[in-house]
């Protein structure tokens, strides 16, 4: 079981996310490389609400490959190429994460390594046996 750690001596998260979150010593690691809006098929997902949910649907996809879900994401960095997209953002990760609340780092890049991607993100998971 993760222990999830907001301290009440700094600021509240800005979202649904956790300031710090441990994993008991005896946990398996999963490190998830950075997933994109790119559909099983190759296709990128059209707009920017669409491929921010295929990006998580990514995600959430080598977690299930892993005997994981979204309860056990230590940590997740999202990386946008779009500041108007934080709301987007947002609003699909906790959709997506149905309350799950790791740690997470959002930033706004200049581009990704195709310039058709608005959205990465890289995850960490635990689970302990």
């Amino acid at each position: 079981m993760l222990t999830r750690h907001i301290p009440d001596t700094i600021r509240a998260p800005f979202s649904a996310y956790s300031h710090g979150v441990e994993a008991p010593p005896d946990a398996r690691w999963l490190y998830v490389s950075g997933q994109v809006g790119v559909t099983p098929d190759g296709t990128l997902a059209e707009g920017p609400e669409a491929q921010h949910e295929q990006t998580w649907r990514n995600v959430l996809a080598v977690l299930e490959s892993a005997g994981m879900g979204p309860q056990d994401l230590v940590r997740v960095n999202g990386f946008i190429t779009h500041a108007e997209d934080v709301a987007v953002f947002r609003g699909v990760r906790d959709r997506m994460l149905g309350g799950a609340e790791p740690a997470s780092t959002l930033l706004v890049v200049a581009g990704l390594a195709h310039p058709d991607w608005r959205i990465e993100i890289e995850a960490v998971a635990a689970k302990a046996p």
